[in-house]
């Protein structure tokens, strides 16, 4: 297990790391606070002062999974899309590549959580929650680069971005990893289709 917080992040932080590590390596069914517990060397019981419930510790992780990917994808550090669209491309293609390489733990953290969001209405609330704050910022980004239907677009760019990772990191296409140019090429093929050339 890797995502480890940094030596002074708060309790509830290392909790919800150590649960986005457990469901990536062990899904849904290894995670329970006394797994996060043994995970992450804390007393036992010290999860449970945390998030009380199962419950309460899916939606901890969801909140964190979405903090995590927000600074990975870092969308409101794009560049400016008035300048051109290829340096947003280039921007895109690495935060992408990156949830395939080094956040892939953080990949299969958020297929599990979706998953169990099918099955728990009151966690798909939070699991939704979080999405729309990336794709209300996705949409800003391709209106700016002139979309003339952002919802579908936005719609479109995310359907491609989740099948290509789950294809690469739990699918059919596991066992090889596009480089960064190849995903690169896919999503400007993508946006020229989308928005023209």
């Amino acid at each position: 297990m890797s995502a480890r917080p940094a030596p002074d992040a708060s309790r509830a932080e290392l909790v919800a790391d150590t649960a986005l590590a457990l469901l990536a390596e062990r899904g849904t069914r290894g995670l329970t606070h006394r797994a996060v517990d043994e995970a992450a060397g804390l007393p036992q019981g010290s999860t449970s002062n945390v998030a009380r419930t199962r419950q309460a510790l899916l939606e901890l992780a969801v909140r964190r999974l979405a903090d995590r990917e927000a600074r990975t994808l870092a969308l409101h550090e794009l560049p400016d899309p008035r300048a051109g669209r290829l340096p947003v491309v280039d921007a895109l293609a690495l935060a992408t590549h990156r949830a395939l390489t080094r956040d892939r733990e953080l990949t299969l953290a958020r297929y599990e959580l979706a998953l169990e969001a099918t099955r728990r209405p009151e966690l798909r609330v939070h699991f939704d929650a979080a999405g729309a704050r990336f794709r209300e910022q996705l949409a800003a980004l391709v209106t700016a680069l002139g979309s003339t239907s952002p919802e579908r677009h936005v719609l479109s760019l995310v359907a491609w971005a989740d099948g290509l990772m789950f294809s690469c990191v739990a699918g059919s296409f596991g066992a090889r990893t596009p480089s960064p140019q190849e995903v690169r090429a896919g999503l400007s093929e993508l946006l020229a289709g989308m928005l023209g050339d």
